[in-house]
């Protein structure tokens, strides 16, 4: 079960109390990815969660690393300008955290190096005194080419290197690393709770975890790993499959194929040496749309792709309940009652004999797992519901956004998870029957939900008297 379901009038999940997960480690060694990975899975449970970052602030304050003093990183003697300005960043970091709880948040995660066993029984002893549970949560790693394709993604999407020569970059960061590793201290204090984790997610240690939230902050993090992958999200075709159904599931493997060929020649991979995992729902028409993709055509590369296709029954489209076959149109004159209840929070409303999308969600949360514990490429053909949730969480929309999320029938979203976020695009590739925007001919037969984004045009709450809303 997912956290929602527990917690209580002040937002905060029950029992659980506040908690401070401080990070520990040399650079480059995969801090910031899990930071964001363990942020983006607690928010998506409902537990008010955020990352507060030492070099997002100090680049905030400060600006990029050609701003600072020679000294700044170093560990050694420092002038006592230097001093100075380390003090600043880390009083305000701090400060950013206090403020977060005092405004009921319940998890904080302070993504920096904490590398010194002085400055984590500081920072641990002073939100101790206010009620506050501090884990250490120490990410190791001894994999040379994973603490290279960690430098090197960080030299293209951090910050502090923008339009740097990478091969500088390169070089830049690696003189962190040097100075850090001469200083760093590894987590052996057994006075707080702690979360040792090797090569992300090779190996992990625990220490006196305690209580629900804090054994699903371990079995999120028992999952998770940061190999480059892309995930790709397309509707699955029309019922059944009419002839235009398999003409679509040819072209969206076409083009997936196309896409995915193009993507790894930039990054020098040859597309035929890495397979491509399928997933789809137990209904035909969502298997169906992936049989393109275990047949070979005139059209197909040679050789052929890997693909492995699975089906996941969790996946099924939301049960629309007594609204099946209903537009909101109709939903709103025959069940007027409900309609107003509904319209007022779509997420959380669950419509008679229906799931709502919280229910979904639920219902989606061992996927979610298992998309986090894969390496490969994955592509899913799904309904709109379940995309609208999955997309919802690697890309970090609130819960009740979700309900608004216009699919496409036709459209490709591809999306990249990175250290400092997530790279989402949506490509068009089919016209044909079926087609969202096609003369209203792209909706899914007999689910209210699955096209209410699309029928209201994204509007999460349709024009309704506001006094008979409330």
């Amino acid at each position: 079960m997912v956290a929602p379901l527990y917690t209580t009038a002040s937002g905060l999940l029950f029992h659980a109390g506040k908690i401070l997960v401080l990070t520990v480690g040399l650079p480059a060694r995969g801090k910031t990815h899990i930071s964001r990975a363990l942020e983006r899975y607690l928010r998506w449970t409902g537990v008010k969660t955020q990352v507060i970052s030492l070099g997002d602030y100090r680049r905030k304050v400060l600006g990029g690393t050609r701003n600072l003093p020679p000294d700044y990183f170093t560990l050694g003697e420092k002038s006592p300008e230097t001093m100075a300005l380390r003090q600043k960043i880390s009083d305000g970091c701090e400060q950013l955290i206090m403020d977060f709880f005092n405004e009921q948040g319940q998890v904080v995660i302070y993504d920096a190096n904490n590398g010194t066993k002085e400055r984590r029984q500081r920072i641990a002893d002073k939100f101790i005194k206010h009620g506050i549970h501090v884990i250490l949560l120490e990410s190791l790693c001894d994999d040379k080419e994973l603490i290279m394709a960690n430098i090197r993604s960080v030299k293209i999407s951090s910050p502090d290197y923008r339009n740097w020569d990478p091969e500088k970059a390169v070089e830049d960061y690696y003189s962190r690393i040097r100075d850090h590793e001469v200083h760093y201290e590894p987590v052996e204090e057994t006075a707080y709770p702690f979360i040792r984790i090797k090569n992300v997610g090779e190996h992990i240690m625990v220490n006196d975890i305690r209580g629900y939230l804090q054994s699903r902050i371990v079995f999120f993090l028992m999952n998770i790993h940061n190999t480059h992958r892309t995930i790709y999200f397309a509707r699955v075709a029309d019922s059944d499959l009419s002839q235009a159904g398999w003409e679509y599931g040819e072209r969206l493997k076409e083009f997936v194929l196309e896409r995915r060929a193009k993507s790894m020649k930039e990054r020098g991979i040859d597309p035929t040496d890495r397979r491509l995992v399928i997933w789809t729902s137990a209904r035909r028409r969502s298997h169906h749309s992936a049989w393109p993709f275990l047949t070979v055509g005139p059209n197909d590369p040679a050789p052929p792709a890997k693909v492995k296709v699975i089906e996941r029954p969790q996946m099924s489209e939301i049960n629309p309940g007594v609204w099946d076959g209903l537009t909101p149109d109709e939903v709103r004159k025959y069940y007027p009652d409900e309609w107003e209840r509904f319209v007022h929070d779509p997420y959380a409303y669950r419509a008679p004999r229906a799931e709502s999308y919280h229910d979904l969600c639920v219902r989606l949360e061992p996927t979610l797992i298992e998309l986090e514990r894969q390496k490969e490429d994955l592509l899913i053909i799904g309904h709109a519901s379940v995309i609208r949730c999955i997309l919802a969480y690697l890309i970090g929309l609130p819960a009740s956004e979700i309900p608004a999320i216009e699919i496409a029938r036709g459209d490709l979203i591809e999306v990249v998870p990175t250290s400092y976020g997530v790279y989402s695009q949506a490509y068009h590739f089919w016209d044909g029957p079926g087609r969202s925007d096609t003369n209203g001919t792209g909706t899914d037969d007999g689910n209210f939900y699955e096209n209410y984004a699309e029928d209201t045009k994204g509007k999460r709450r349709p024009e309704v008297d506001v006094e008979q809303a409330v």
